[in-house]
């Protein structure tokens, strides 16, 4: 099909580009491998390179959960953690891709007065510490009944994930062939079939990863979540830091930090199952 790439044969890799793809993939596994052998000890202390004592060995003679025994019993409360951020995750990256949409084409498509400084205020929430619109927006929520509520924390998380969502967004439509959208218009399509049938499905890879990239950076904060849940709502993050709260790394910590990079990991590989390079073809293809 014209206009389509092909990339049925492609180059094999180089030794050299395999040793710096080998390279690649143990810089970012190599954090996970102490979390996993923590996750997995029962006695490791420095300096040793592997425990002295496994959780496996020691589990029948504890007299409570250990390790994993706790992180998967209702007592660890790594569930409702799991099911609240996974809630609260995909919530706020559904609101912020519809939100963040409309605006983002009027922002890489139109011109007028002040264009300059709606960008700059709506990238405020980069520039202003966490902690400050944490606090600030904690007492308002107090007052208005939404702390320590489902509803408070993703309207907080809107915040923080608004202006990455724009930046992807206006990209994105800023790279769209605009003489497509105009030949449909010119062969009779009305303005609500040109969004439907051209502009969505062109915009479609960029949107998925921007509610992507939206659900991470929710499903990863913890002092908005922490001052808007009151207490009330736990999440992966708010459960985490409470373990980690006598600055010491325990196997029940490191299976919880395991347990909170689950979402992520999930949502990426589903996003690559589904939607990986056959929706860009396929935008094209309908386009």
């Amino acid at each position: 099909m014209a206009g389509v790439k092909d990339t049925s044969s492609r180059e094999p890799v180089g030794r050299l580009g395999g040793a710096y793809l080998l390279f690649v993939v143990g810089f970012l596994v190599g954090p996970f491998l102490p979390l996993l052998i923590q996750s997995l000890a029962f006695h490791w202390v420095w300096p040793d390179l592997l425990p002295s004592e496994w959780w496996l060995t020691a589990r029948e003679r504890a007299r409570l959960p250990q390790g994993w025994d706790y992180v998967i019993s209702p007592y660890s409360r790594v569930g409702e953690a799991l099911l609240n951020t996974v809630t609260i995750g995909l919530a706020t990256a559904l609101l912020c891709l519809a939100i963040c949409l409309p605006a983002a084409r009027v922002l890489a498509t139109q011109d007028f007065a002040g264009k300059r400084l709606v960008e700059l205020y709506l990238a405020l929430p980069l520039i202003l510490p966490e902690a400050v619109i944490g606090i600030a927006l904690s007492m308002v929520f107090i007052r208005l009944g939404l702390a320590g509520t489902h509803a408070g924390i993703v309207l907080v998380h809107l915040i923080p994930t608004i202006p990455y969502m724009l930046r992807m967004l206006i990209a994105g439509f800023r790279g769209l062939d605009r003489e497509v959208e105009e030949q449909a218009r010119v062969l009779g399509a009305s303005n609500w079939q040109v969004t439907r049938l051209i502009t969505l499905p062109l915009i479609l890879p960029t949107a998925m990863a921007g509610a992507l990239f939206a659900f991470l950076v929710s499903t990863n904060l913890f002092l908005l979540t922490f001052l808007m849940g009151q207490g009330k709502i736990v999440t992966l993050p708010t459960l985490l830091f409470s373990k980690l709260s006598g600055g010491a790394l325990e196997p029940t910590a490191a299976g919880i930090a395991l347990a909170a990079a689950l979402p992520g990991v999930a949502v990426l590989l589903l996003l690559d199952r589904f939607a990986g390079p056959h929706v860009g073809t396929a935008a094209g293809q309908r386009a």
